[in-house]
C-alpha cells in the first residue's frame, strides 16, 4: 500500500519541531501528545454520547457552582490519568477540581511542566449536539526540580506560557496549539486515528464581519461596551459592514471560527457579575495565547489578558478576544 508522505501527524510534526532545537529534550512535545492522546479517548465518548448512559447531569455541584455533566466527569478522568500516568507534568489544575493536584512521585517531580486546563468547554450544549471543547495551558515550573510542584508554578501571569492550546468536537475533531514559535492546527483522521497537520501557521485575519456576544445580557454590560455592540449593529458597507451576530455558548467554538475567519468575541463583566463568568487561568489565559500568537488581540477591557497578575486558581476575568482592527475599534469605545 502506497504510503502520503504528504500527512504530518502530530507526533511528527512535534518531533520534527524538537529538531530545530538540539538542547531540547522532548519533554514539553510528549506533552503535547499526551493532552493528543487524552482527546481522541474524549472524542470516541463524544461521538457515541447519545448511545451509552454519558449524557445528562452527574448530580454534583462544580467548584464554580454549575451542574457537573457526566461527560465532564470523563473529560476530567482522562486529561488527568493521562498526564498523571506520563513523564512530562509535574501536576494540574482544572475547572472540575476545587484545588490543585500535585503528581508527587519520583519522576512527576522530574518534570519540569505544569498544566492547567477546562477539560470540556461548553458542556451545558452536550444534551443538545452542539459543538464542545477541550482547553488547555502550560507552563514551565518555577519550583525546584527534583521536588514537587508548589501554587507558584500555576499562578503564573499569562505571557509566561510555554504552550496553549485547545480542542474542538464538531463535525470534525481538531486540536490547536501554540507556542512561541506560532499556531498550528491539527485534524484527526478516523481512518488512522492520528491528529494531521491541517492548518499550518494559522493567522487571525486583522479585520472580520463578526462579533460574538450574548444578547440577553446587554442592559447589564457597561455603557461603553453597549455602544460598541450598538456600532456593530449600524455597520454598512461605508463604514467596514454589515457585521454578522454569531454567538454558540461554547467559547471554543465561538473563538475557534473567529480565529480562522475573523472576528471579535465578547464575554464582559455585568452588573450583576462584574468580574465576567470566564476563567483567567485554563479558559482566558490559553485563548489570549493563541490569539496574540497568530496575530490577534485580547484584553479584559484595560489591560492584556497575558499581563494580569493571578491570585487564585479559579480567578475570573472579563473577556474580549479576536482580530486586531476589530479590537482596537473596541478599545477606542472603551477608552473614549
Amino acid at each position: 500500500m502506497a504510503i502520503d508522505r504528504g500527512i504530518q501527524t502530530l507526533d511528527e510534526f512535534t518531533i520534527q519541531q524538537m529538531r530545530n532545537f538540539p538542547k531540547a529534550t522532548g519533554e514539553l512535545s510528549g506533552l503535547l501528545r499526551d493532552i493528543g492522546l487524552a482527546a481522541k479517548r474524549v472524542n470516541v465518548e463524544v461521538n457515541k454520547a447519545g448511545l451509552v448512559d454519558i449524557l445528562g447531569d452527574y448530580g454534583s455541584i462544580n467548584v464554580q457552582g454549575e451542574e457537573v455533566k457526566k461527560l465532564d466527569v470523563f473529560a476530567n478522568n482522562q486529561f488527568m490519568g493521562v498526564l498523571r500516568h506520563g513523564i512530562s507534568c509535574a501536576g494540574i489544575g482544572s475547572e472540575e477540581l476545587d484545588d490543585l493536584v500535585i503528581f508527587d512521585d519520583e519522576i512527576s517531580n522530574q518534570s519540569k511542566y505544569v498544566c492547567l486546563f477546562d477539560p470540556l468547554d461548553g458542556s451545558s450544549n452536550i444534551d443538545v449536539n452542539v459543538s464542545i471543547g477541550t482547553i488547555f495551558s502550560v507552563f514551565r515550573r518555577v519550583s525546584e526540580l527534583g521536588k514537587p510542584a508548589t501554587r507558584e508554578d500555576f499562578l503564573q501571569v499569562g505571557n509566561k506560557q510555554v504552550a496553549a492550546g485547545y480542542v474542538i468536537y464538531g463535525s470534525s475533531t481538531m486540536l490547536v496549539y501554540a507556542t512561541r514559535r506560532g499556531v498550528n492546527g491539527f485534524t484527526l483522521d478516523p481512518s488512522i486515528g492520528e491528529f494531521t497537520l491541517s492548518h499550518p501557521d494559522i493567522k487571525c485575519p486583522e479585520s472580520g464581519k463578526i462579533y460574538s456576544v450574548n444578547h440577553g445580557n446587554f442592559f447589564q454590560y457597561d455603557k461603553p461596551v453597549q455602544n460598541y455592540i450598538d456600532a456593530c449593529q449600524k455597520k454598512n458597507k461605508s463604514n467596514g459592514g454589515p457585521y454578522t451576530q454569531r454567538y454558540i455558548g461554547s467559547m471554543v467554538s465561538d473563538v475557534h471560527r473567529n480565529l480562522i475567519k475573523g472576528g471579535i468575541f465578547m464575554y464582559p463583566g455585568t452588573t450583576d457579575k462584574p468580574n465576567g463568568k470566564l476563567r483567567l487561568l485554563y479558559e482566558c489565559n490559553p485563548f489570549a495565547f493563541i490569539v496574540e500568537r497568530a496575530g490577534g488581540i485580547a484584553t479584559n477591557g484595560k489591560i492584556s489578558i497575558l499581563d494580569i497578575e493571578p491570585t487564585q486558581v479559579h480567578q475570573r476575568t472579563p473577556f474580549f478576544i479576536g482580530s486586531k482592527n476589530m479590537m482596537e475599534e473596541l478599545n477606542s469605545f472603551i477608552q473614549g
